[in-house]
């Protein structure tokens, strides 16, 4: 079903991955790639930021230096436990 929707020249593809886990070989990039090989109609959504381990970011995934889309790349951050104890604002 997804192949049937995504094939279509006229759909944009958004692309989930959680950030803990290896882009390159993400299910979702490579079904994605082989659907749009450009990369002109997928975007990518970057997700689990706020559980990656200290001192890792996610910043080359984001700034589209691992794995380029023309459409980039958009990160989702929640709240860590953390963040509600230290009483950090949104």
């Amino acid at each position: 079903m997804v192949e049937r929707y995504c094939s279509d020249s006229r759909t944009i593809i958004l692309c989930v991955c959680p950030a803990n886990a290896d882009m390159t070989t993400s299910e979702g990039i490579r079904t994605a790639r082989r659907l749009d090989p450009k990369g002109i109609r997928t975007v990518g959504v970057i997700t689990k930021i706020d559980i990656m381990d200290r001192g890792v970011n996610a910043k080359r995934m984001i700034m589209n230096q691992e794995i380029n889309l023309r459409l980039g790349f958009v990160g989702v951050k929640n709240r860590a436990q953390e963040d509600i104890n230290m009483q950090l604002s949104v």
